[in-house]
């Protein structure tokens, strides 16, 4: 992040350049690096596994729950308790509330020992209720319930194609890939190879998929946000607030609904992340690049990396305080490696 904002600072027409090309509303770059990043992730799945997952109600109806209705319900409260003078923001917030996370998440999750079947399952529902919801509930947050409670309203139009596009490439590319690679590496030469032998080569890209899409994605906002720090902190606190809410809920949901640590686990992360390469070009392309809404969106990932690599760790400690005996929960020698 650091370095990112430093080159975007530093080098001068850098994000003018790395914006230049682009997939859907988003940056090649970034692109590339979100497809490098969740390819290795996917490549682990065990697909003939998610039947499990799929037939587990209560785990998909609480991520159903905390998606669509916990999430943007709690970021529309916190943008306007905490930012009621200042409507571009406070807008900006509720967009980035409303997408829901299809990406980054899984490198969260497996970071933290989560089920990495059900996190593909919660992922690819998120990314079908995406398409069909996004407009819907933007129309709701941003005209109906504020007028309904006697607040401003803004009027925003959302381009289902463009969320659409967003979801193909970022979800469907990296799926169809991971499930390619899995399917002939296991029919070649066994699971057991294909474990122990493949997926240690392929893994480590996600890591680097993930700091590289960091470094780019701050050096295409680093003038922005170090030119106003003041409205930077401004939106960072209701997001934080909002990560700390729905990832303490998510795992307190699913705790009570005795789903064990692995997917108790993925339940809080895919309720806490946020799709911010989609709220981005979302808000660039409905307000402009240069709007407040736009610089919400873009604060959104300063806030998101170091909150949900902080609860990674958060977890790890849950596992082994309130998971004992749970042969999902990660061992102290694994939380080493897996936070390492």
């Amino acid at each position: 992040m650091a370095l990112g904002l430093l080159l975007g600072r530093v080098v001068p027409g850098l994000s003018e350049g790395l914006d230049a090309v682009k997939v859907g509303s988003v940056s090649l770059p970034i692109a590339v690096g979100l497809l490098v990043m969740m390819y290795p992730v996917l490549a682990k799945v065990r697909y003939d596994e998610t039947r499990r997952v799929t037939g587990d109600k209560r785990l998909l109806i609480a991520s159903l729950v905390m998606n669509w209705i916990v999430g943007p319900a709690l970021m529309f409260t916190l943008a306007w308790l905490l930012l009621p003078e200042l409507p571009e923001y406070r807008t900006g917030l509720i967009i980035v509330g409303l997408a829901r996370c299809i990406a980054m998440v899984l490198i969260w999750n497996e970071l933290a020992c989560g089920d990495r079947e059900a996190a593909a399952v919660l992922v690819a529902i998120n990314s079908v209720f995406q398409v069909i919801a996004f407009g819907a509930l933007g129309w709701f947050y941003l005209q109906v319930l504020p007028r309904w409670l006697g607040l401003a309203t803004t009027t925003a139009g959302f381009s289902v194609g463009a969320i659409t596009v967003s979801v193909l490439v970022f979800l469907g590319i990296p799926l169809v890939a991971g499930f390619l690679t899995r399917t002939i590496g296991e029919r070649t030469r066994g699971r057991e190879y294909y474990e122990s032998t493949v997926l240690p080569k392929i893994g480590p890209w996600a890591l680097y998929g993930l700091l590289f899409t960091i470094v780019v994605l701050f050096a295409l906002q680093g003038d922005q946000i170090t030119s106003r720090p003041w409205d930077v902190a401004r939106i960072a606190l209701p997001l934080i607030v909002y990560f700390a809410i729905t990832f303490g809920v998510g795992f307190g949901l699913g705790r009570s609904l005795e789903l064990g640590y692995a997917k108790t686990t993925t339940l809080a992360f895919t309720a806490a992340g946020n799709n911010f390469e989609l709220a981005i070009a979302v808000a660039i392309g409905t307000f402009g690049v240069t709007s407040g809404q736009a610089l919400a969106g873009v604060v959104g990932p300063l806030i998101e990396v170091p909150a949900l690599v902080a609860l990674v760790y958060v977890a790890l400690w849950a596992g082994r305080r309130f998971f004992a005996g749970d042969p999902t929960a990660p061992s102290a020698s694994r939380n080493a490696s897996s936070a390492s």
